[in-house]
């Protein structure tokens, strides 16, 4: 199960534009972003004339980085 941007946002304490830019950017290493099944590395991508994003964040990853447990919504 995917762990929502908003809630990695609540658990760093930062905004959603945070993650998903750590996420793509490789500096924060919860998931991955792809746009019609490419990977997205690059900051510059993110610019949405070029299509939506899909981010993929790992709730194993994040309970790794920072010990909080993502059980799906309740």
């Amino acid at each position: 199960m995917n762990v929502p941007i908003k809630v990695a946002a609540e658990v760093f304490g930062k905004n959603p534009a945070w993650v998903r830019a750590g996420i793509v950017g490789g500096w924060l290493p919860i998931g991955i972003a792809t746009r019609q099944g490419r990977r997205i590395t690059d900051i510059s991508e993110i610019d949405t004339h070029y299509g939506r994003i899909n981010y993929y964040i790992s709730p194993q990853k994040l309970y790794e980085l920072t010990g909080y447990l993502w059980e799906g919504d309740k």
